[in-house]
């Protein structure tokens, strides 16, 4: 089987800007991930050695001259250190395990270094959704003719009507043409279309680079969630924004608030850090109610909420994003990342909803022990970690103390 991963930096920026925060701040911590399929797929035989396959294969994906050189040019808030340990880096098939359980569910563990094994989720959910559908046959019904069309219509009317908008599909993407068709689609979109919204760019670093566009992303639920785990989640988010603002000087100033709910946040969400952080990013919850809370605790700091950028990211379509766009028109300054609806929306195929999350963490090699972590988030349906600890962190947090 070819590779699907060719490419070092085919990969979010999340990842890699996470990845520097790490080695600055927690050089040594140990984690454990665990894949989840929210559908609770029935994977094809063979499925889990074909992906077991593919983590190999990324033992010979190393970075090239030519992605430092972009990454030195469009990411200037990288530290120059962070290259010299990107070229040393080397995946090792041996900090993951796969396996299918006899009724043919998936399962994946990864364990390791925090600063290595970061480096492995997105390009691992992109191998498995996309290896699901070459081994059922899917990917022959893929219309790509068709899809070029459909992107450039979703991003017509994304910028006709004023919204400022990225790819954020490389997680659960059909293929990587498919990606590299809805970018190359959009940016070419984006040049013959005159209005007031624009495609701002991907998540994807190397279509960044290939396409010339602005590589978008700061952080995900998992720093938080490490955090929580080491020291507790009450005030995980103050030390996760602490630990950011040392690495990043204020640059990459998106916080992204709701991995223990909006309450627990807008606690740790002083005034400080309000004029520090550019803005916020939604990914869970109602995206209007959400909206309402942020401008309420900004006004409450004597912040005018209508100069501070709000990304949202929860599972939009073209739809959801216009209707939020013409909501947070005055309120805020919007924008959008836009996943699976923009790089997995073909006729007849069901997109994989799948995810790799946080499990457990220990803040040196030389502890005995892990404790464990969870997410949470504003959709109760989406919270992951083992029910035990679920119960604990919203305790600890007193999360229906509304």
């Amino acid at each position: 089987m070819s590779p699907i991963i060719t490419h070092f930096t085919d990969d979010d920026l999340y990842k890699f800007t996470m990845c520097c925060a790490v080695i600055e701040n927690f050089p040594r911590t140990q984690v454990k991930y665990q894949f989840n399929d929210r559908n609770n797929t029935v994977y094809p035989t063979g499925f889990a050695d074909a992906v077991a396959e593919q983590i190999a294969m990324l033992e010979d994906v190393v970075i090239t001259e030519e992605e430092i050189e972009f990454m030195q040019k469009a990411c200037k808030y990288i530290p120059c250190w962070f290259y010299s340990f990107l070229k040393g880096f080397r995946y090792d098939r041996r900090w993951v395990k796969v396996w299918q359980d006899e009724e043919g569910h998936l399962h994946l563990e990864i364990e390791g270094n925090w600063s290595y094994v970061i480096l492995l989720e997105v390009k691992l959910l992109a191998i498995i959704s996309e290896l699901y559908y070459i081994m059922t046959g899917e990917a022959g019904q893929l219309d790509y003719e068709q899809f070029v069309s459909d992107s450039e219509i979703k991003a017509r009317r994304l910028i006709e009507a004023g919204c400022m908008f990225s790819d954020f599909g490389t997680r659960r993407r059909a293929s990587f043409k498919a990606q590299y068709t809805c970018v190359a689609a959009m940016k070419a979109c984006n040049e013959r279309v005159k209005g007031p919204g624009c495609f701002v760019g991907t998540s994807n670093v190397w279509l960044a680079k290939e396409f010339d566009l602005k590589p978008i992303g700061t952080m995900a639920h998992e720093l938080i969630c490490a955090i929580a785990g080491m020291y507790g989640p009450q005030m995980a988010n103050h030390l996760a924004m602490e630990t950011w603002t040392r690495t990043y000087r204020g640059a990459l100033g998106t916080f992204l608030y709701d991995t223990y709910g909006w309450n627990i946040f807008s606690l740790n969400f002083s005034e400080d850090f309000a004029n520090l952080f550019k803005g916020l990013r939604v990914d869970s919850g109602d995206n209007f109610e959400q909206l309402d809370l942020i401008v309420k605790k900004y006004k409450s700091l004597n912040i005018d909420p209508s100069t501070k950028q709000v990304v949202f990211s929860n599972g939009l379509n073209v739809d959801d994003a216009i209707a939020i766009q013409k909501y947070a028109e005055g309120k805020c300054i919007p924008s959008f990342g836009i996943g699976t609806h923009f790089t997995n929306d073909f006729p007849g195929i069901k997109p994989r909803n799948i995810v790799i999350k946080l499990l457990a963490v220990k803040i040196t090699e030389l502890w005995p022990f892990y404790c464990d972590t969870c997410k949470l988030s504003e959709d109760k349906g989406k919270y992951t970690g083992n029910s035990e600890t679920v119960k604990r962190f919203l305790e600890a947090i007193h999360y229906d103390n509304h």
